[in-house]
């Protein structure tokens, strides 16, 4: 049987994984496929240390900034299966990158209904609000 902790399923196995507005969670995008799996979700996963849990829609100076950490979102990677993201893109973001982000002032917009109900564990709602866009 599945671990949905450590696979990516339900977390009780009949739920469905739920965002910050506890809703159930949306796909943050299958072009380019995102998240830990690859599934187009920002699950909360055990193994998955780097916490790829909050949908953001990625600005020009998110990805520079990111790159000037070490962490290049922006050249592609064939080899990886990594196309390389461009401004507008959505991508589930490291957790801690993302709060590291906002602390500098270049955080990029969140998707809430995208967005994993266990970011909340580190970030408030409030906050993520103040980020909130709605691109669809």
């Amino acid at each position: 049987m599945p671990n949905p902790q450590t696979d990516g399923g339900a977390p009780d196995g009949d739920e469905p994984e739920r965002n910050v507005l506890a809703e159930p969670l949306e796909e943050c995008s299958g072009d380019p496929e995102t998240g830990y799996l690859r599934d187009g979700h920002c699950r909360h996963l055990v193994r998955d240390p780097g916490r790829h849990e909050v949908c953001a829609v990625v600005t020009e100076e998110f990805l520079q900034y990111s790159r000037d950490r070490g962490n290049d979102l922006i050249t592609p990677r064939p080899d990886l299966g990594f196309p390389g993201l461009a401004d507008g893109d959505r991508w589930c973001l490291c957790l801690p990158r993302w709060v590291e982000a906002r602390e500098a002032g270049v955080a990029p917009p969140v998707v809430l209904d995208a967005t994993n109900k266990s970011v909340l564990e580190e970030v408030s709602l409030e906050t993520l609000r103040e980020y909130a866009v709605d691109d669809r």
